[in-house]
């Protein structure tokens, strides 16, 4: 059953400058759909997070947080539980942010500093240290590189079928000559949707995929061999190679940092 919940804002949310939120979202929560008159930057410590923003899907695993100017509509649909932590900014702090939802490559320093106050349970920086570490905050921010979803989807007649059924099975290793001549198209074609409309190649797009469910599956539990079986590797060492390209580490230290960081 689904769990639909309705976001609360503080009740002097109005006049903060900034001002955080820490929270968790239990398996099968929706948030409605909602705006704010202030920005958010939403770290995701745990599992992944998926956003609708202004019709836009947004998809992003830990380490990459999303980004959604004042004023814009969105809504959330958690699959699995997931711990996430927020930065609300009012509009008038938001200068130098991109105008559209995206995900934003942030330096160690963000992670740094949100950690820390998520560690003090810090809800409204008042002290002039505070202050001043906020301050740093939003220009580190205003400097990080932003990109779209880290998962692309597309409504493509030809495409968008192919990347719904993945979806669906991340474990099918059909080859893209194979999924061509099921959506009656050619493997050129197919390939060259991928790199104009998801701005990444085929293979790039389902790598990413496993390795958002890879992501899911540990915090699950899930031993490492059990997960590269069920996404369609032959051993434990492929899935290793691949979780290292996208994380920066090896999926046994991935969890344990994150057990770390919850």
């Amino acid at each position: 059953m689904i769990q639909q919940l309705t976001y609360v804002a503080p009740v002097d949310a109005d006049r903060l400058r900034l001002f955080f939120r820490y929270e968790q979202a239990n398996a099968c929560t929706e948030y409605l759909p909602h705006y704010h008159r202030w920005g958010q930057v939403i770290f995701v410590t745990y599992n992944v997070l998926e956003m609708q923003v202004e019709g836009e899907r947004l998809l992003t695993p830990p380490g990459l947080p999303i980004w959604i100017p004042p004023g814009q509509q969105h809504a959330s649909y958690n699959r699995k539980q997931a711990h996430f932590r927020t930065l609300n900014i009012a509009a008038d702090a938001c200068k130098g942010l991109p105008n559209r939802a995206c995900l934003l490559r942030v330096s160690p320093v963000v992670h740094a500093i949100i950690n820390d106050c998520a560690a003090r349970q810090l809800l409204v920086p008042q002290t002039a240290e505070d202050l001043r570490l906020c301050d740093v905050l939003l220009d580190q921010l205003q400097m990080a590189e932003s990109q779209q979803s880290y998962l692309p989807s597309t409504a493509d007649k030809i495409l968008g079928p192919v990347l719904q059924a993945l979806e669906q099975n991340p474990a099918d290793n059909t080859t893209l000559a194979e999924w061509a001549r099921r959506v009656y198209s050619t493997e050129r074609t197919l390939s060259r949707r991928c790199q104009s409309l998801l701005g990444m190649s085929f293979s790039e797009w389902r790598q990413r995929l496993r390795f958002l469910h890879a992501i899911s599956c540990l915090e699950q539990g899930k031993s490492v061999q059990e997960v590269a079986l069920d996404l369609g590797y032959s051993s434990a060492s492929a899935l290793i190679v691949m979780f290292q390209q996208h994380a920066g580490t090896t999926p046994e230290r991935y969890r344990i940092q994150r057990s770390l960081a919850l």
